[in-house]
């Protein structure tokens, strides 16, 4: 075995393979024994398209180029198809519009169900009515001067585009659900300055013969209570998650709470369409859950049957959107050393097979770095999480008497969390002899209702507490080197990043992905979903003005004196580029390295292989150049202002 300075070992993940190699798979459904999902390929600029795996194992593309299938509801979007029976819808990003595409009249060929507008109108959530051969789905209509407004609407399915309201007058809407019989269908709202996960309600209607809302009740949620996912059991009775006790557990309009845990069964709804439980034709329960940051899906102790909670054995640390059907349950799984899948799940063995993969694994066993999980006291007495990946190679070691330089890694949101599961990008900087702690800080999800409300006042505070907390501890352990600790992020992990570079100075360098400098400007420049996010997290707006200037790193350039890279794409409109462009300005006038790469293109997170393997690259070109590390490859060279050219 080699020994080498950590940060430079030769490392066969390399950028290319990181990035084009990968696709991204989402939004699992099961109809008729076929298995459809969601598929973005970073190699065709980020494209989306709609997959199918037949009965007997055939795999068709079913929207092939140039269809890119995404909607772009509440910016984040979310599942952008629907099948049911034989209907198969799915929504065209180009023009935002929902196509049908099972071989309907008049010729065939895929029907439009909605006007053209050029994407004035935007629909997600879509489900299949098929007693009144329609769609319901959530719509988002453009206003001149203003947010859009959300409804629930009724899509006939033969081409007419004669779209009718369902509901209205709220804010959000998100999970209409209809019933095995199609007379009732409930849904969720949410109003400013709530977030779904802060307090939903959850409504039920019944419907006439004609498909139209004739009463609306309410049935849980408000003040305190976040509700998600209305699901219909098969006689009737409807369940809904809520974390009213605490934690997101199932509860039955019947049964009340479905074998209650202090453990979290659902997560933040940042897409429509996303789904943690299922209720079969038998009336059993099967959800995910998730504790310590790892997810398992269990079968809940239910009245029908009077059996207990049985896990079913999945060899995957992350879960997500499931769906059953006659036994069989689909879901998105990844292992914290194998790539994530479309997984098939028979229910009652156990037993599972991958219906497809993100990425071949290109790493032995022995070269993975995996999560180490590890609680930390904060400054402040709390107790935060954090997963911990050590430099791992199986040819080269550290010099000894020498520690590893250490990413810490804060996940967005903030109401998110780091993820176990195998990354790539994680293995590209463990391989080359960094460490890296990804931090669950408090206002993470996955731990309860506290925990998450634990960031409520004090975004950029107790986060940036948590990081620093993480790094120390790790430094006091011996797994890092004190001169050398880097912290990076995107978007509100991008925050956290400029706060702590700003407001601290433990950090020796950052790295922000279309991260935020100005709460002010966010607070009046960002998109509706978000627009009142900061009312819960740092206060109401102009009201805690202060505030906001205390804690905006644009307003407190003076206290920051290490280098930071940004890379921000030109198309955002969650985090505008002026954020980026203006804190790069600052840092330049006053003299500090700093790099800036902007992409044109590109939005809020990006999409295109040749911007991540960019971002990758420049990332460890500049950790290379203010530490002095000598890399075992070439790397493009990036424009570092201020910084003395290396000789």
């Amino acid at each position: 075995m080699r020994t080498l300075p950590y940060a430079s070992w030769p490392s066969s993940v390399g950028a290319d393979l990181v990035t084009a190699g990968q696709r991204g798979l989402s939004f699992p459904w099961i109809d008729g024994g076929r298995i459809f999902w969601q598929e973005s390929r970073p190699s065709e600029r980020g494209r989306q398209t709609l997959m199918c795996r037949a009965p007997d194992g055939t795999i068709d593309e079913v929207t092939p180029a140039p269809f890119d299938l995404r909607t772009r509801v509440h910016e984040y979007g979310g599942r952008a198809f629907m099948v049911g029976g034989d209907v198969i819808v799915a929504i065209d990003d180009r023009d935002q519009r929902v196509w049908r595409l099972d071989g309907a009249p008049p010729d065939g060929g895929p029907l439009a169900l909605t006007p053209e507008c050029g994407g004035a109108m935007r629909f997600a959530d879509m489900i299949v009515d098929t007693r009144r051969d329609r769609l319901i789905a959530v719509r988002e209509s453009a206003q001149d001067g203003g947010d859009p407004v959300a409804d629930l609407v009724a899509i006939p399915l033969d081409g007419s585009c004669s779209l009718r309201p369902l509901a209205a007058d709220h804010d959000f809407f998100a999970h209409p659900s209809l019933d095995p019989v199609g007379e009732r269908l409930a849904w969720i709202t949410w109003d400013h300055p709530d977030m779904p996960w802060d307090a939903t309600s959850l409504w039920c209607a019944a419907l006439d013969d004609e498909g139209a809302v004739v009463s609306v009740e309410p049935v849980a949620g408000g003040r305190g209570e976040a509700v998600l996912q209305p699901q219909w059991g098969p006689e009737g009775e409807l369940f809904h998650l809520s974390d009213r006790d605490g934690y997101w557990n199932v509860h039955g309009s019947r049964r009340g709470i479905v074998d209650p845990r202090a453990a979290d069964h659902g997560g933040p709804l940042w897409q429509l369409g996303a789904r943690w439980f299922d209720v079969d034709a038998t009336g059993a329960v099967h959800a995910l859950v998730v504790e310590e940051g790892f997810w398992s899906l269990e079968r809940l102790g239910t009245a029908p049957d009077g059996q207990g909670r049985r896990r079913i054995g999945l060899a995957h640390a992350v879960l997500s959107d499931l769906v059953v059907e006659n036994g069989i349950a689909v879901i998105c799984a990844a292992a914290v050393d194998g790539a994530a899948a479309i997984v098939r799940v028979d229910l009652a063995s156990g037993t599972h097979e991958a219906v497809a993969r993100a990425f071949d694994v290109p790493l032995a066993p022995e070269a993975i770095a995996r999560p180490q999980p590890f609680d930390f006291a904060t400054a402040d007495g709390a107790v935060a999480h954090a997963f911990y990946y050590p430099p791992t190679h199986p040819d080269v070691r550290g010099t000894p008497g020498t520690h590893p330089p250490l990413i810490v890694r804060c996940h967005g949101g903030p109401t998110g969390s780091a993820s176990p599961a195998l990354s790539l990008r994680y293995q590209y900087w463990t391989s080359r002899g960094f460490a890296l702690c990804d931090v669950n800080y408090r206002g993470s999800s996955g731990y309860g209702r506290a925990y998450r409300r634990a960031l409520d006042g004090r975004w950029g505070e107790a986060d940036v507490a948590d990081c620093i907390a993480a790094a120390e501890h790790l430094v006091a352990q011996g797994r890092a080197d004190p001169e050398r600790l880097v912290i990076a992020g995107g978007s509100a992990g991008g925050y956290t990043v400029l706060c702590a570079l700003t407001f601290s100075d433990r950090f020796r360098a950052g790295a922000s992905s279309y991260g935020i400098g100005d709460l002010a400007t966010l607070a009046q420049d960002t998109h509706k979903f978000e627009k009142r996010y900061l009312d819960r997290l740092v206060g109401p707006w102009p009201e805690a003005r202060a505030t906001y200037e205390a804690r905006s790193p644009i307003l407190h350039t003076d206290r920051l004196s290490c280098p930071v890279i940004f890379f921000q794409g030109l198309e955002d409109k969650v985090v505008p580029p002026a954020q980026a462009e203006a804190m790069v300005e600052a840092l330049d006038a006053k003299g500090i390295p700093v790099c800036y790469m902007p992409f044109a293109g590109e939005g809020h997170g990006f999409r295109r292989a040749e911007t991540q393997k960019a971002v990758l690259e420049a990332e460890y070109a500049f950790y290379c150049r203010i530490f002095g590390i000598e890399p075992a490859e070439p790397l493009p060279p990036i424009t570092i202002r201020n910084l003395e050219p290396r000789r």
